[in-house]
C-alpha cells in the first residue's frame, strides 16, 4: 500500500531522512547549526519550498526563529512570537501539530507575519519539537507554494524528525550552560582572589602604617622609662605616660583592623540593627532607615554590610544630598537592599568606563554582588539622585 508522503516514495526514503537528520545532531553544531542544518535538510529532501525551526526562550513564553532556509536564514533570531499566538504559538501552547492545506488567514490561529511572506505559501505544517521527558523546545513548521494535502505520514514523519532534534537541542543547552556556568565560575575564582589580595594589602597598610608604627614608638618610650628610672623618676613616668597613651592607639587601630575582616556588629546584632547603626554612624547625613530581619549566612551577611557601607560613604563624599534612605526588605526568593538619595546624580553610561567618584564604586560593589551570586543596579540622572539596589538570592538548602 503505497501512502501520500511529502515527496518521499517509500519508508526506505524516510528511513534515509532520519538517517541524515541524526548525523546532522552529532555533528556537534550548535543551537544554530543545528536548526540552520535540519531546515536545509527538510526541504532538500520532503519536496516542500520553506522550513523555519522556532525555538523556545529560556523564559518560556516566547519562540523565536533560529534556523530557515534561504532567502528567510537572514532572519535568524530577528524574529519572535509569544507562546500561543499564530499557529506556532498555538502548536507550542497546545504541544499538537496543526495541517492548513490552504486559505490560511481564515484559520482563526493564524498570524500574517510581513518578514516570513506568508502570502506566497499555501500549506503548511507545523509540529512541536518535544524531549522524551515531555518538555517543549520548540516548533518545526514546512510550507509550499503549491497546495498539498499532508497526511498522517506526513505528520508522523515531521514529529519525528522534530522529536530528534528536541533531544539534540536540549543538549547543546546544557551544555552552553555549563560551559556558561564554568567560566562563571572561574570568573568568580578570580575576583575572590582579588578580594582576598585588596583584603590582605589593605590590612597590611593598617598595620604597617599605623599599628606598627604605635609599636616602635611605644619601645621607644618604654626604653627611655627605664634608663630615666633610677635618676630621673618624673621623666620616666612621663615617658610611662607617653606609652600607655601610644598603647591605648595601637589597640584602638587593632579593632578596627579586625573589624574590617567583619564587623562584630554583625555578630551582636545581627545585619538589619547593623545596618541601622551603620547608618547613624555616618557623619554629615542623615539617614532614613527601614530594615527587617533576614536570613542569610554569615558571608553574605557580611557582604551586603560591606555594599551599604561603600553605598553610603560615596553618597557621603560624592552625592551632596540632603536626604538618604536605606532600606532592607525579603522576598520568597531574596533579601533585597535598596539606598536612595537626592543627590548631584550621575551619568550611568560613564560607569563601564571610570570608576571614579561618578561611577559610585560601582565596580568593587557589583564585584561583592556577583559572588553571592546576587545582583546590583545602580539608577540615576545628573541632578536627580541615585538608587543603588541589591538583591541577594536566599538558599534555602543553607540558612543562615
Amino acid at each position: 500500500m503505497t501512502r501520500s508522503r511529502l515527496g518521499l516514495a517509500d519508508a526506505n526514503s524516510d528511513a534515509q531522512l532520519l538517517h541524515r537528520v541524526i548525523e546532522i545532531l552529532s555533528a556537534g553544531l550548535d543551537l544554530d547549526g543545528i536548526a540552520q542544518g535540519v531546515a536545509d535538510l527538510i526541504t532538500e529532501t520532503t519536496a516542500t519550498d520553506v522550513c523555519f525551526v522556532h525555538l523556545l526562550d529560556p523564559a518560556g513564553d516566547r519562540l523565536r526563529l533560529r534556523g530557515a532556509t534561504a532567502p528567510f536564514d537572514q532572519l535568524a533570531r530577528r524574529i519572535e512570537l509569544p507562546v500561543g499566538e499564530g499557529v506556532s504559538g498555538w502548536v507550542a501552547a497546545h504541544c499538537e501539530p496543526v495541517v492548513i492545506t490552504d486559505n490560511k488567514r481564515a484559520d482563526p490561529r493564524y498570524r500574517y507575519i510581513p518578514e516570513l511572506r506568508g502570502e506566497e505559501f499555501i500549506s503548511m505544517a507545523s509540529v512541536p519539537m518535544i524531549t522524551r521527558p515531555g518538555d517543549l523546545v520548540g516548533v518545526l513548521n514546512v510550507h509550499t507554494r503549491d497546495r498539498r494535502e499532508f497526511t498522517v505520514a506526513d505528520v508522523e514523519l515531521l514529529s519525528s524528525v522534530a522529536g530528534l532534534m528536541a533531544g539534540a537541542i536540549e543538549n547543546a543547552s546544557l551544555h552552553s550552560r555549563l560551559a556558561e556556568r564554568e567560566e562563571a565560575m572561574e570568573r568568580f575564582a578570580e575576583q575572590i582572589v582579588l578580594l582576598q589580595e585588596t583584603e590582605r594589602r589593605r590590612l597590611a597598610g593598617e598595620i604597617h602604617d599605623g599599628i606598627s608604627q604605635r609599636i616602635v614608638s611605644l619601645l621607644f618610650h618604654l626604653s627611655a622609662a627605664a634608663d630615666a628610672m633610677a635618676y630621673d623618676p618624673a621623666s620616666a613616668a612621663e615617658q610611662i605616660a607617653r606609652a600607655q597613651e601610644l598603647a591605648a592607639g595601637a589597640l584602638d587601630e587593632t579593632r578596627h583592623a579586625i573589624a574590617g575582616l567583619r564587623p562584630p556588629v554583625l555578630d551582636d546584632l545581627g545585619l538589619a540593627a547593623s545596618l541601622e547603626s551603620l547608618a547613624r554612624s555616618i557623619p554629615l547625613l542623615h539617614v532614613q532607615v527601614d530594615t527587617v530581619t533576614t536570613n542569610l549566612p554569615e558571608h553574605a551577611q557580611t557582604a551586603v554590610y560591606r555594599i551599604a557601607q561603600e553605598a553610603l560613604q560615596n553618597v557621603m563624599k560624592h552625592a551632596s544630598a540632603a536626604h538618604v534612605q536605606l532600606r532592607l526588605s525579603a522576598a520568597a526568593d531574596a533579601v533585597l537592599l535598596e539606598i536612595s538619595d537626592d543627590g548631584v546624580g550621575f551619568d550611568p553610561a560613564t560607569t563601564a568606563e571610570r570608576a571614579g567618584p561618578a561611577g559610585y564604586g560601582l565596580p568593587g560593589m557589583q564585584q561583592r554582588a556577583e559572588l553571592l551570586g546576587g545582583q546590583l543596579t545602580a539608577d540615576s540622572t545628573p541632578g536627580r539622585g541615585t538608587v543603588v539596589r541589591l538583591r541577594v538570592p536566599i538558599s534555602h538548602e543553607h540558612p543562615g
